[in-house]
């Protein structure tokens, strides 16, 4: 970590805050200029950004939001909620609950894949083997899983 511009706090740079929140430093760049997190403080003798604690602290939460599927504009939601306290615990409940049954949804979606690439790879080792028997029984299965897409 490097060593901040008040006095003995210390302050991230642009790639350890993005190392330690899982955004990259594009990302960073974008959330300060959208407005997501407050104008970060720059070091007077380079210029460069140095992210403190408290912003540190909403970029931490905004990385994980992100990486659970939360757009642009469900980050911008979170924060104004967050803003009003527990007058808003239930837009916050309503938002996580939401992306939630997106995320389910989702997995839902890559259950059935897996599902028939697992189905397709037994297909096709009963074909190197010559089991025609059983190659014939998989495709209705296959057939029914294209269905569900």
């Amino acid at each position: 970590m490097a060593t901040g511009i008040a006095g003995d706090q210390v302050r991230l740079t642009i790639l350890e805050a993005s190392r330690r929140c899982g955004l990259s430093e594009p990302t960073l760049r974008y959330y300060e200029q959208i407005g997501l997190v407050g104008p970060v403080p720059r070091d007077p003798s380079s210029g460069h950004r140095r992210y403190d604690a408290a912003t540190m602290d909403v970029l931490d939460s905004l990385g994980c939001l992100r990486s659970a599927g939360l757009r642009v504009e469900d980050l911008r939601r979170y924060l104004g909620l967050l803003a009003r306290g527990d007058a808003a615990a239930a837009e916050q409940r309503e938002l996580f609950d939401g992306q939630a049954d997106r995320l389910e949804a989702e997995i839902e979606r890559l259950r059935l894949r897996l599902d028939y690439l697992r189905l397709k790879a037994r297909l096709w080792d009963a074909r190197d083997r010559g089991d025609t028997d059983a190659a014939r029984r998989l495709v209705p299965r296959l057939l029914a899983l294209i269905d569900r897409f």
